[in-house]
């Protein structure tokens, strides 16, 4: 005969099945996470990487009236660092990945390296046909700034990401507020802003991990 809940075996049976479809579940996500990009260490890598970068400028700029040339070389050593964590990260998040996805994952992490490849050659004609130092550091700041928005919007239409989506508005925000701010204020402004804004998506995207596998549990152990 077969036990029910009323008879002893029962609740061992019930919670042999919720033990069983909670590991399954786990085992999805896992594998689902491990197909797809970190929010959480995308964020944080630009976070850190624009907060630390930027504040070295200002800094420099406030001391000396222009960022010194030690402190631009800070700056973008930050800079390609996240590009290259970026393109390595969601590069080999998809790899385990066929068809669409990986191909979307693949086209996303190079449009980081082509993006700014051509920025930069863009500043570079910039600075041959005879632009000045501060026109240079405005446009070079906030065109970074509209790059990696516009990277995010795509990022957030190719993965279905709202938070992505809303963070890649933000950026290009800051990269309208930190032009208008002027120098020596448009690093303060990215600093705080743009790296600041990155840290706080981490941080959000942490949590609302953590919420999702509460609610899962939770549904499980009811069930």
């Amino acid at each position: 005969m077969t036990d029910s809940p009323d008879r002893p075996g029962g609740d061992a049976v019930e919670l042999g099945a919720a033990d069983s479809l909670r590991l399954i579940r786990e085992q999805q996500d896992r594998a689902r996470a491990a197909l797809e990009p970190d929010g959480r260490a995308l964020y944080g890598a630009w976070g850190v990487a624009w907060l630390a970068g930027y504040l070295v400028l200002w800094t420099s700029a406030r001391a000396h009236g222009a960022p010194e040339a030690w402190a631009y070389w800070v700056f973008a050593g930050a800079l390609a660092a996240a590009v290259v964590f970026t393109m390595v990260h969601t590069i080999s998040r998809t790899s385990g990945t066929r068809g669409v996805s990986a191909r979307t994952g693949a086209m996303y992490g190079w449009s980081w390296m082509l993006g700014f490849l051509t920025f930069s050659v863009f500043l570079g004609g910039l600075a041959r046909a005879g632009a000045d130092g501060e026109l240079m550091a405005l446009v070079s700041n906030g065109g970074a700034c509209l790059v990696v928005g516009l990277l995010y919007l795509g990022g957030a239409a190719a993965f279905g990401d709202r938070s992505l989506f809303v963070l890649g508005a933000w950026i290009l925000l800051v990269a309208a507020a930190a032009t208008i701010a002027g120098l020596p204020m448009t690093y303060l402004v990215m600093a705080l802003a743009g790296g600041g804004g990155f840290l706080v998506m981490a941080a959000v995207e942490h949590l609302r991990l953590l919420r999702g596998r509460r609610r899962a549990d939770g549904a499980v152990g009811r069930g």
